[in-house]
């Protein structure tokens, strides 16, 4: 479902910002205007982005081979890290340059009236694209809050362009905001305050993204709740006594890695060890269904603080230690 949604998300938001790039550029050449040509340059940006999306969902699927034996699944995150960076770098820096330029060189605006009506119609665009990406979130966001969500999503295609398109519309608004007070002033200063404001607007999400994508890429664990699930389908049966311990990896957005230590009981033969692991594994499964990638490594547990009656000696899976006075 979530790559599903993504990519539904990822094709509205190109196609929008596609449109909308080009009309901001032929605004931006009648008019002048340097917040029309920041948005302009932010709007190519956000489509070369959706096409990186959509190739690192595309390399994802590739199958596991003998030099990538878990899968091409962190392609994903690969990709929208090269956003972050395209859109601090393309956007954001050459937004605030313009705008710089802008304030140092102000010049009033020409048929004014044409960047206002593009942005108005980027604005219904915009608001199109970032309304998809709100209904594909859903389903997965449940009860989260919109920055838990982004936070906490392990596919990354949904808060990017959930991201990119709130930076978007806001940027429109800040264009809005500087083509108007310039109109209104004739003081062209105003259109380069709205462009270096869509300057910084576009770095800080580039930062915020290059965070979330960052702690993806390094490798992050399985949720609390889905760690709580899975550690009940465990302990679900009589099959194992207790954890004692267990780690847990994304490999990609929809597939976990889960590693665990059990305690079973020591007088159990060879074949019922197994059949356990296995009846282990399918509770696991049925409860966390991403988690596909399961290791159980069968133990037998010895408190560590038993102590043996007969020599003082504390005894940790068979090696005897002397006891601490």
């Amino acid at each position: 479902m979530s790559a599903e949604g993504g990519t539904r998300a990822i094709v509205a938001a190109f196609a929008a910002n596609l449109g909308i790039a080009l009309t901001k550029f032929i605004a931006w050449a009648f008019s002048g205007s340097s917040s029309m040509l920041a948005e302009g340059v932010h709007s190519v940006a956000d489509s070369g982005n959706q096409l990186l999306l959509l190739l690192g969902g595309r390399q994802a699927k590739k199958k596991a081979d003998k030099e990538h034996p878990f899968g091409y699944g962190r392609e994903r995150y690969v990709y929208a890290f090269v956003v972050s960076i395209i859109l601090f770098s393309v956007g954001g820096v050459f937004s605030l340059y313009e705008g710089v330029e802008k304030l140092t060189h102000p010049h009033p605006l020409e048929n004014w009236w044409l960047p206002l009506l593009v942005l108005l119609i980027a604005i219904g665009l915009e608001s199109f694209s970032l309304r998809t990406a709100v209904h594909e979130s859903n389903p997965l966001r449940k009860r989260m809050s919109w920055p838990q969500f982004i936070r906490r999503a392990k596919a990354p295609e949904l808060p990017v362009v959930l991201l990119e398109d709130v930076a978007a519309l806001t940027g429109l608004v800040f264009a809005l905001i500087g083509v108007g007070l310039t109109v209104i002033t004739g003081n062209g200063v105003w259109d380069g305050v709205g462009t270096v404001l869509i300057g910084l607007l576009l770095v800080a999400v580039a930062i915020v993204l290059g965070i979330e994508t960052k702690s993806l890429l390094v490798g992050e664990g399985a949720s609390d709740a889905d760690v709580a699930a899975i550690e009940r389908a465990i302990l679900a049966g009589e099959e194992a006594e207790r954890i004692i311990h267990m780690r847990t990896l994304y490999l990609g957005p929809d597939e976990l890695l889960v590693g665990a230590k059990l305690a079973l009981a020591g007088s159990l033969p060879l074949a019922e060890v197994a059949a356990a692991i296995d009846t282990i594994e399918s509770r696991i499964r049925e409860a966390v269904p991403v988690a596909r990638v399961i290791y159980i490594e069968p133990d037998v547990w010895v408190d560590p603080n038993e102590q043996h009656p007969a020599t003082d000696t504390i005894v940790i899976k068979g090696l005897e230690c002397p006891a601490p006075p």
